[in-house]
């Protein structure tokens, strides 16, 4: 009894998760006979539970996690009596829409307040010949406001280019050398089972055509670095790789 006393300061949910757990991991041990003899003995109470035409109790958060995960390893439509098949699709599809929205969840420094914001505008606004360096230093030593120059340069309110400049913007480059451009990227792709892969795509900017791309759970600088190899074999004309600083893309990519 004292082993199973730290489950009783447990939310009931969290009580029957754990439970289950237990009982799953206790089952692996078991024979399979054993298995078998008991799965049988439950289908005929269940039988007669079902001739009887009693409705079932409302199923809980954890025992719909609990039949979602369970279901995984079986064929589990024959055994499915209390609801729809419908149905616990629908719960499969709530925990994947749960767990994506954990997935998502924002990562990172938290934003500056609007306030600091309008003083660093103000800040670059009295003070022209003040860079970011100057106006994190000044917040850091005057205010005790830790910030770093590029997150200062972020917020700095910058000057319209005077027409006739001979900067060349962005935009203008993309176009001028757009056939000799290659970006490359990962996105990721969450499989029925909750596993997380990543998907490497290479892609020509002047032709829009997908060049290479492949798919790994553990994206490593070596194994983006021959993709990217096998995706430019070295026939074509191009002269730029556009690509983010993850560590995927660090080491030879530099």
């Amino acid at each position: 009894m004292s082993i199973f006393r730290p489950l009783l300061k447990l939310s009931v949910p969290l009580q029957i998760l754990v439970s289950d757990c237990v009982d799953f991991c206790a089952a692996g041990v078991r024979s399979r006979a054993a298995l078998a003899a008991e799965n049988l003995f439950l289908r005929k109470q269940l039988a007669l539970f079902q001739e009887r035409e009693k409705k079932a109790a409302a199923t809980t958060a954890a025992d719909r996690f609990v039949l979602s995960k369970l279901a995984r390893f079986f064929d589990w439509r024959s055994a499915l009596v209390i609801v729809k098949p419908a149905t616990l699709i629908g719960w499969h599809r709530a925990a994947f829409r749960r767990f994506w929205r954990w997935k998502s969840r924002p990562v990172g420094r938290p934003p500056i307040s609007a306030e600091v914001r309008r003083l660093i505008c103000r800040m670059a606004a009295e003070n022209l010949t003040w860079g970011e360096e100057r106006i994190a230093d000044e917040l850091w030593l005057k205010l005790q406001i830790r910030l770093s120059p590029r997150t200062v340069r972020k917020y700095i309110e910058q000057a319209p280019r005077p027409r006739g400049s001979n900067d060349q913007r962005w935009s203008t480059f993309i176009r001028n050398h757009a056939n000799e451009i290659v970006a490359c990227d990962f996105f990721i792709s969450v499989t029925v089972s909750f596993r997380i892969l990543y998907i490497f795509v290479a892609l020509g900017i002047g032709s829009r055509r997908l060049l290479h791309f492949n798919v790994t759970e553990h994206p490593t600088s070596e194994w983006t670095l021959q993709h990217l190899r096998e995706a430019l074999p070295g026939d074509q004309d191009y002269k730029f790789l556009l690509h983010d600083r993850h560590k995927t893309f660090l080491g030879q990519f530099g």
